[in-house]
């Protein structure tokens, strides 16, 4: 069974997210407050397989709840419900390791669409998880480990999200090469993608900034202007 955890404080827009999750066939659990959504996951952790969260709510906020999840497991699809617009404040929710956002007010149509991207990709993930085994791909001082889904430099594991790795992943394969937003948007967040781009490059910089010494001035993880992104060792 899916089941997404819905953590939204205003009823109307709780109630019309849970009617429309039920018709497209997944398991709802409801939180009105970041205090009830923590409660509801650690309750139900082993069924959770999606987190949507408001971000303004009282008490908890989005982004607290989302940090409990992630502190817990890494494997959670989340996704932000937010009014909110601003480049910065999407930064911010990637920043605490939420998968995706969806901007207030939005389709049902388009909400359920994204929903079920993510809930494939996290069903891969758990089954990428399974059935590989502890290989690892190393070039120069990094290694990716295809089990853990984890990263290391020189021997120091980094921890990253599904996402982050699932990037990473893009790259080690095919290290040298450049990689355009697309390709990453298609591989990682599944075709089509009804979301805004610019979520492959918040995530270049969260990459940047866990793996290069210099985020700044990138020795890695490189742009290459006009055509995407290449890592080089």
């Amino acid at each position: 069974m899916r089941t997404i955890l819905v953590a939204e404080d205003e009823s109307s827009i709780r109630d019309f997210i849970v009617i429309n999750l039920k018709i497209a066939g997944f398991e709802v659990i409801e939180a009105s407050n970041g205090s009830e959504a923590v409660e509801m996951y650690d309750n139900n952790s082993e069924q959770i397989d999606i987190a949507l969260l408001d971000i303004m709510m009282p008490g908890l906020s989005g982004h607290d709840v989302c940090k409990h999840i992630r502190e817990n497991n890494a494997n959670v699809g989340i996704v932000f419900l937010t009014a909110k617009t601003q480049e910065q404040d999407i930064i911010g929710g990637f920043r605490y390791g939420a998968d995706d956002y969806v901007t207030k007010p939005f389709s049902p149509s388009e909400l359920v669409a994204r929903l079920e991207t993510l809930y494939r990709r996290v069903e891969y993930s758990k089954n990428l998880i399974k059935s590989t085994p502890s290989d690892k791909i190393t070039l120069g001082d990094f290694e990716l480990d295809l089990k853990k889904h984890c990263i290391s430099n020189k021997g120091e594991v980094i921890e990253l999200t599904q996402i982050e790795f699932q990037i990473l992943e893009c790259f080690f394969n095919e290290p040298g090469k450049s990689i355009d937003r697309k390709y990453i948007l298609n591989k990682v967040w599944g075709d089509p993608y009804y979301g805004d781009d610019k979520v492959v490059d918040v995530n270049i910089r969260r990459l940047r900034l866990k793996l290069e010494e210099n985020p700044s001035n990138p020795r890695h993880l490189i742009t290459i202007w006009g055509q995407g992104y290449c890592w080089k060792e």
